[in-house]
C-alpha cells in the first residue's frame, strides 16, 4: 500500500482531492481511501500500486500543491539529516558574509553555480573563502545576528520529530560558527560543518580540512543510521543544493526543498510551495501534534 500526500496549507479542497482520485484511478494506481491529516491543509490518498505513475500523474497537477508519494508503512522517520543554508535557514551564510566585504554579487554567483552542480563544491568553497581573506572575524557574529533567519517550519519539524524519539543531525557545507548556534536554536542533536580559519582578528581566507561536502553528508546519514540500528526506510534527508544529492538519494525519504533543478529532478519528493512543516504532514502528523518547544 502507498500514500500520496497532497499539501497546500489553507488551499486544499475536496474538489482537488476528488480530481486526484480520478487521476490515480486513470493511471492504474487503484486509489482506496481518502484521509484528511488537517482539513484544508493536507490529506492522503492511499492506493495499491504504481507509485512512480502516481507521482507522475499528480506532481504539478494542482497549482500551489506539494506532493509526497511513498510507502504507507514507516512514514514517521527516526533519523533526520538536514542541510542548513537555504534549507534550515533562509540565506547562504557565505553570501551574507561577503556582503560585509562588498563582494556579495561576485560570491553569490559562485554559490549559485556550485549549488546547481555546475562547479566542484570544494573548489568553489575555497575560491569564495579566499575572497574573504582579511575580513574582520567579528563580522561573523554580526552576520549571524543581523542576517541569519530560521526557515519557517524548521523548529516545528525538528522538535516534533525529536519528540517521538528521532535523531536530528545538521550537516552543512557552510561554517560551524553559524551551524552550531543554528542547530542549538532549532533543536538538532548535533551539527557538522566547515571551520573558517582565522589569523589573528581576521579571516585567513582558508577552510580547515577535510571539507564538509557531499561525501560527508552521505557518510553522516549512513553512519548515524547504522549506529542507531535503523533501516533505510526510517531515514529522512532534506536539502536544496547539488552537494545534498548524495544523502538525498540514499534516504528512505529524500526531499528537495525549494531546490535547484538538478536536486529537484533526482529527489524522491520535492517541496516547492510549503514550508518545512510540509515534512510533518508528509509523515502523517497533524498540526495538533506539532511541537515548537
Amino acid at each position: 500500500m502507498f500514500t500520496a500526500t497532497l499539501i497546500a496549507a489553507g488551499r486544499l479542497t475536496p474538489n482537488i482531492m476528488a480530481d486526484a482520485r480520478d487521476r490515480l484511478a486513470a493511471a492504474g494506481c487503484v486509489p482506496t481511501t481518502l484521509a484528511w491529516i488537517d482539513e484544508g491543509d493536507a490529506a492522503d490518498w492511499r492506493f495499491e500500486r504504481a507509485p512512480v505513475d502516481a507521482r507522475a500523474t499528480l506532481e504539478g497537477a494542482f497549482d500551489g500543491v506539494d506532493l509526497v508519494v511513498q510507502p504507507a508503512a514507516e512514514r514517521r522517520k527516526m533519523l533526520l539529516v538536514a542541510d542548513m543554508d537555504s534549507t534550515m535557514i533562509t540565506v547562504e551564510c557565505i553570501d551574507e558574509l561577503a556582503g560585509y566585504a562588498g563582494l556579495k554579487p561576485k560570491i553569490a554567483a559562485i554559490t549559485e553555480a556550485a549549488m546547481r552542480g555546475e562547479l566542484d563544491f570544494e573548489a568553489a568553497l575555497d575560491a569564495r573563502v579566499a575572497l574573504l581573506r582579511g575580513l574582520d572575524a567579528d563580522v561573523i557574529d554580526a552576520c549571524l545576528r543581523e542576517r541569519v533567519t530560521l526557515m519557517p517550519g524548521a523548529v516545528a519539524l525538528v522538535r516534533t520529530m525529536r519528540g517521538w524519539g528521532a535523531t536530528a543531525v545538521l550537516v552543512s557545507g557552510g561554517f560551524s560558527r553559524f551551524a552550531n548556534p543554528v542547530a542549538a536554536e532549532i533543536g538538532f542533536d548535533r551539527a557538522i560543518a566547515n571551520v573558517l580559519e582565522i589569523d589573528g582578528d581576521a579571516l585567513s581566507g582558508t577552510v580547515a580540512r577535510p571539507i564538509v561536502g557531499a561525501a560527508t553528508k552521505r557518510a553522516t546519514l549512513i553512519e548515524t543510521r547504522d549506529a542507531l540500528g535503523l533501516p533505510d526506510t526510517a531515514t529522512l534527508a532534506v536539502g536544496d543544493g547539488a552537494n545534498d544529492l548524495a544523502m538525498i538519494e540514499i534516504a528512505g525519504l529524500g526531499v528537495a526543498y525549494r531546490a535547484k533543478p538538478i536536486v529537484a529532478a533526482a529527489a524522491g519528493a520535492r517541496i516547492e510551495h510549503g514550508d518545512l512543516t510540509a515534512l510533518l504532514w508528509a509523515q502523517g502528523v497533524p498540526r495538533a501534534e506539532w511541537r515548537t518547544c
